[in-house]
């Protein structure tokens, strides 16, 4: 079994799942090879993998290959293909998506997914998902790539429309959702043997159902508790529970996520927003800068001391691999072309967030029916700029760029359309070559 990872030099993820294959009497011999461009950080990954082998008494094989040139080598062969890129980096690309829309009296919290922020990543990230598809199509046709790379609904969406890749889009907020939920409002002790019901699109997939093990729907009682979490000051998670108040259902990402999501909680004519909801505008840059000092910690602690104890973690991925070649069914809520309309209100060309079965056919989604129509209408103001970006990416049209950033929520609440223009002229001209040129 050969499994490939494209930006193996995020090595917190890719050890990770890693991690999990060599927890699994499946997948622990495998060939691991690792794609980056970056050496240093391809380096520290491999060096990682190799203590984990140890720790582990693996016979699985470490391959790294370095650079484009090595691209086809890392990709041939492949049963299964890791995407985690993150084309431009903190420094400089996530950096620009946070400094110029602040120019322009536009402030963000996350910009990974949607968003002005968003936009931008996706059209940096989609042209070389386009050469690793060109590459897919050729040395490794049957593998199945497993993008975990934000903008999660837009590259996914891509791959599924344009290129002939199997891909399904992967993302950890789906198995945390019912157990966040319970735990803010007192009620973890009703999570073991629930049952849940979650469907929509990324990062804001909605909590449709959650009873207890004895099939009794809890939302009763935790619509009743929202209003106190909602009046506690010390409460973060707060714009997820103003979607319960408001549209009946919490969704799936975090609330720092979802603050920017939408036309509600970041407006710079009600600043004092900002407090009574608990957003932390910036939050992602100081994460990565946090991040970047954390893992010069680990890999200097798993240098000296090496890796005591590999657990799996909550990732699908490896159960993923297991599940088709053992074919053994296995659940996630998978990223997926709503092809055969399986959310009946949202467009066939939308990349929904539903229930999937794996097994030994591959990814195999499940129909869901149609959405509640206010649950359907929040999604579709995301689904519009995803498939304007889509189309920006594949047409290189400026004006493209232009209406995804006009329809985006947050955006065109705040700024007005020659603003929004002008904004869009600024970020493009200073990413340069991280992006492609637009006509």
């Amino acid at each position: 079994m050969k499994i490939t990872f494209m930006g193996a030099g995020s090595a917190v993820f890719t050890r990770n799942v890693v991690g999990d294959c060599f927890c699994s009497e499946v997948l622990k011999g495998s060939v691991f090879a690792l794609y980056d461009i970056d050496a240093v950080r391809l380096e520290e990954c491999r060096v990682i993998l190799e203590v984990m082998r140890s720790t582990m008494k693996s016979n699985a094989k470490i391959e790294c290959y370095l650079g484009v040139e090595n691209r086809k080598a890392a990709l041939k062969g492949a049963d299964f293909v890791v995407n985690t890129i993150n084309v431009g980096g903190y420094d400089p690309c996530t950096i620009i998506d946070f400094e110029i829309p602040k120019k322009y009296g536009l402030r963000q919290t996350i910009a990974d997914t949607l968003g002005i922020g968003g936009i931008m990543r996706a059209l940096r990230t989609i042209p070389v998902l386009e050469d690793f598809a060109r590459d897919i199509e050729e040395v490794c046709p049957d593998a199945l790539f497993l993008n975990y790379t934000n903008p999660m609904a837009m590259l996914t969406g891509y791959m599924l429309r344009y290129t002939s890749v199997k891909t399904v889009g992967l993302c950890h907020s789906v198995q945390c959702c019912a157990k966040e939920v319970l735990s803010d409002v007192g009620m973890l002790d009703k999570l073991e043997g629930h049952s849940e019901l979650i469907a929509g699109i990324n990062h804001m997939g909605w909590l449709l159902e959650i009873k207890d093990k004895n099939g009794v729907d809890l939302y009763p009682e935790i619509k009743s508790r929202v209003d106190e979490k909602l009046a506690d000051p010390t409460f973060t998670n707060k714009v997820r529970f103003d979607y319960i108040k408001n549209f009946g259902y919490f969704c799936t990402e975090s609330s720092e996520h979802n603050a920017e999501y939408n036309n509600f909680y970041i407006k710079s004519k009600y600043p004092e927003l900002i407090d009574r909801y608990n957003i932390p505008l910036d939050e992602y840059p100081r994460r990565c800068v946090n991040q970047i000092a954390a893992w010069k910690e680990e890999y200097k602690r798993l240098l000296e001391g090496g890796e005591r104890e590999i657990t799996r973690s909550r990732e699908y991925a490896s159960h993923i691999m297991e599940a088709i070649i053992t074919d053994t069914p296995y659940q996630i809520g998978g990223n997926v072309l709503n092809d055969n309309l399986w959310i009946e209100n949202l467009p066939k060309e939308a990349c929904v967030e539903v229930p999937c079965i794996i097994n030994g056919k591959g990814v195999n989604p499940q129909k869901v029916g149609a959405l509640p129509v206010q649950c359907a209408a929040m999604n579709m103001t995301n689904v519009n700029v995803q498939l304007l970006t889509i189309e920006a990416a594949r047409t290189r049209k400026l004006e493209h760029v232009y209406q995804a950033a006009m329809l985006d929520p947050h955006t065109s609440s705040e700024l007005d359309i020659d603003t929004i223009k002008k904004m869009v002229d600024d970020l493009i001209a200073t990413h340069g070559d991280w992006l492609p040129k637009f006509n």
